[in-house]
C-alpha cells in the first residue's frame, strides 16, 4: 500500500484497473497551451520503492492502454499483447511494473477531441494539432508526478514505436533501454499519402460537420469506416490476403453482376467491412484524424540536424525489430534505425506473412525481443552501480 502523500497513490491498482491522472496544462510544440490534461493509465505489477522497475509500454494508433486483459465493460477489445505481459512472461510482472498510457489526444480516457472543452462543449476539431513529441511530453510530466526519474525500459510498435523512439532521442537519460518495433525515424511520402487519404475519407463525410459532430447524434461513421479499410490494407501482408481471400466472392453474394450496383461483395470486401465496423463501434473519428496527422508529422530529426544526427547522438541501448512483409513501415526503415543508433543490437527481422501487424501477432519472436530489452536495462543498472562503487 502507498500512503496518501506518496505520488504513486495517483496510479490505479497493479491489476490492470483503468485509472486517470490529472497532469495539468501542457504546452505543445506549436506553442498552444492545452489546459487541464488528464491521462488514462493502467498498470500491472508493483512499483519498486526506488521506482527503478517501471516499464512504459506504448500503444499503436487505434490501440489504448489495455495492453493485457479480457474484454469487459471498459475495454471493448482484448489486450493487444496478451501472453507477453504477466507473471513469468517476457514482461514479467513479478519483477517489473508495466505501465501503459492512453495517448494524449486519445479517446479511451485521456484528454482528446471527444473530451469536454473548458467552455462545456466538446473539443471536436477545435482540439489543437499534436505531435509525437507532445505525446511524450505529457508522459514525461506524468513520470515527474509519479517520481519516476528513469524508465527501466520504453517499448512500443508502430505509433507506439514512434513514441518510444522520441523518448530515446528527447530524454536519453531517462530510458535505460528501449524496444522499437515496426516504425521509422520519420514519416515517408508513402505513409503520408496513405494517411492523408484516410483523413480525407473522414473529413469528407457529410456528418463530419467541420469536426463539430459530437453531441449532435450524427457521426461520420461512413468516412471512418473507409479510412479503416484503407489502413487495414496497409497493416496486412499482400500475399497473406490473397491466400486467404483471392478473388473469391463472399458466400451467397455475387460481385460479378450485370451492373455496378455493388450489391455483391468479394470475400476480402466482407473482411474489410468487418474490420471497419469493429473500429467504428469503439473509436472516435476526430481522434483518428488527430492521431493520423500526428504520425504524418513524425520526424525525430526535426530541429535536431536531421535524422542521422539525431539517431547517432542517441546512446540508449535498444532492440529494433521489423517485419519482412510490412507494407506500411517497410523493413528498410528499421534497418536505418539499427544502423544509425549506436546502442542498437543487430536488427531483429520478424519473418511473418502478417504484414505490419506482425509485431502484434508474432509473440514467439517479439517475446525474446522484450526479454533482451530488459537484459539491456539490467546491464545498464549494473554498469551504473559499478560506476558509483
Amino acid at each position: 500500500m502507498v500512503s496518501s502523500s506518496d505520488p504513486l497513490a495517483l496510479l490505479p491498482p497493479g491489476d490492470g484497473t483503468l485509472g486517470h491522472v490529472a497532469i495539468g496544462d501542457i504546452t505543445l510544440v506549436t506553442g498552444v497551451v492545452l489546459p487541464g490534461v488528464t491521462l488514462a493509465v493502467q498498470r500491472w505489477g508493483r512499483v519498486a520503492e526506488d521506482r527503478s522497475n517501471v516499464v512504459l509500454v506504448e500503444h499503436a494508433l487505434t490501440g489504448d492502454s489495455h495492453v493485457v486483459g479480457p474484454v469487459d465493460s471498459l475495454h471493448p477489445t482484448p489486450g493487444w499483447w496478451n501472453g507477453l505481459v504477466g507473471p513469468g512472461l517476457p514482461l514479467d510482472t513479478d519483477r517489473y511494473c508495466v505501465l501503459s498510457v492512453n495517448v494524449l489526444g486519445g479517446c479511451r480516457g485521456s484528454t482528446g477531441p471527444s473530451s469536454l472543452h473548458p467552455d462545456g462543449h466538446y473539443w471536436g476539431a477545435r482540439f489543437p494539432a499534436v505531435s509525437v513529441r507532445d505525446m511524450v511530453e505529457s508522459e514525461r510530466v506524468l513520470a515527474d508526478l509519479l517520481g519516476i526519474e528513469r524508465w527501466a525500459a520504453v517499448i512500443g510498435g508502430s505509433m507506439g514505436g514512434a513514441r518510444t523512439l522520441e523518448w530515446m532521442v528527447s530524454h536519453p537519460d531517462r530510458v535505460r533501454a528501449a524496444c522499437v518495433l515496426a516504425v521509422g525515424a520519420r514519416a515517408s511520402a508513402d505513409q503520408i499519402g496513405i494517411q492523408t487519404a484516410q483523413i480525407m475519407a473522414v473529413t469528407s463525410d457529410p456528418h463530419w460537420q467541420q469536426g463539430g459532430y459530437h453531441g449532435t447524434g450524427r457521426t461520420p461513421v461512413t468516412g471512418l469506416g473507409i479510412a479503416r479499410r484503407i489502413a487495414h490494407l496497409s497493416y496486412r501482408g499482400e500475399v497473406e490476403l490473397d491466400e486467404r481471400f483471392a478473388n473469391r466472392p463472399q458466400p451467397g453474394e455475387d460481385p460479378r453482376g450485370e451492373d455496378l450496383s455493388m450489391s455483391g461483395r468479394f470475400a476480402v470486401q466482407s473482411y474489410l467491412d468487418h474490420q471497419a465496423g469493429k473500429l467504428v463501434s469503439r473509436f472516435d473519428a476526430c481522434t483518428y484524424v488527430l492521431l493520423t496527422d500526428a504520425l504524418n508529422r513524425h520526424d525525430v530529426g526535426l530541429d535536431r540536424g536531421g535524422v542521422e544526427e539525431a539517431l547517432r547522438s542517441c546512446p540508449v541501448p535498444c532492440v529494433i525489430g521489423g517485419v519482412t512483409t510490412d507494407r506500411l513501415y517497410p523493413l528498410r526503415q528499421q534497418e536505418e534505425l539499427a544502423a544509425l543508433l549506436p546502442g542498437a543490437d543487430p536488427l531483429v527481422v520478424i519473418d511473418s506473412p502478417a504484414g505490419h501487424d506482425g509485431f502484434l501477432t508474432e509473440a514467439d519472436v517479439v517475446g525474446p525481443m522484450l526479454e533482451r530489452t530488459l537484459e539491456l536495462a539490467e546491464q545498464g543498472t549494473s554498469e551504473k552501480t559499478r560506476g558509483h562503487a
